[in-house]
């Protein structure tokens, strides 16, 4: 069973930027799409990004698009969220997930802390 770990969480002010990391032990991602999601308090989790560690194909939501970059690094087997233009409605928890496809994940973190303040 792959664990992961999320890191990079924090406090940023409107217009600021944060990268998160996933870090997956226990095993490689290999064939592994790999995600990120968000829940705010009295929301449900939504997507955010994804990306299939084979290929490198992406996925953003709209909401993000062109202010967030998902991408990762082969040789630290580790996924980042570069967000830039941050805005208080980013405030979240940040999940990083992992799984076979990209509408199926069984694998998730703890989360992280995003709290972008006006």
């Amino acid at each position: 069973q792959v664990q992961l770990v999320e890191s990079g969480g924090g406090l940023v002010q409107a217009g600021g930027s944060l990268r998160l990391s996933c870090a997956a032990s226990r095993r490689t991602f290999g064939q592994w799409v790999v995600g990120w999601f968000r829940q705010a308090p009295g929301q449900e989790r939504e997507f955010v990004a994804a990306i299939a560690w084979n290929t490198g194909n992406t996925r953003h939501a709209d909401s993000v698009k062109g202010r967030f970059a998902i991408s990762r690094d082969n040789a630290k087997n580790t996924v980042y969220l570069q967000m830039n233009s941050l805005k208080p409605e980013d405030t979240a928890v940040y999940y990083c997930a992992s799984g076979s496809s990209f509408d199926y994940y069984d694998a998730w973190g703890q989360g992280t802390q995003v709290t972008v303040s006006s």
